[in-house]
């Protein structure tokens, strides 16, 4: 008797998050073996340049500890390595004051 059932199919793997517009992202040696020191990328866009099967390819600006942008640079990496740092609670949206009810009329 086998292991398993001849009708078992293995479990498909899931689709890696994919970097969009504005992300924030931390990088590091899995993600590419560039990334020999680990650096924050701010995500310009993801470029549609032909990679290798598994890679994509992203613009980006390269973050100084403060936040502040220090280099543009284009990246190329592996999706399934990306992490995507905690990022600070975003403001709140601007909403007008509430009138008291007597106010109006």
């Amino acid at each position: 008797m086998t292991g398993q059932p001849s009708d078992r199919r293995p479990e498909p793997k899931p689709t890696p998050r994919e970097p969009h517009t504005g992300d924030v992202l931390h990088l590091t040696r899995p993600a590419s073996v560039q990334f020999l020191r680990p650096i924050f990328v701010h995500v310009i866009r993801v470029l549609d340049w032909p990679t290798d099967d598994g890679w994509l390819c992203i613009d980006g600006h390269e973050l100084a500890t403060n936040g502040d942008a220090v280099a543009r640079r284009s990246l190329f990496v592996m999706p399934a390595a990306l992490i995507w740092p905690n990022t600070p609670a975003r403001r709140p949206v601007f909403q007008p004051p509430a009138f008291p009810s007597s106010a109006v009329r």
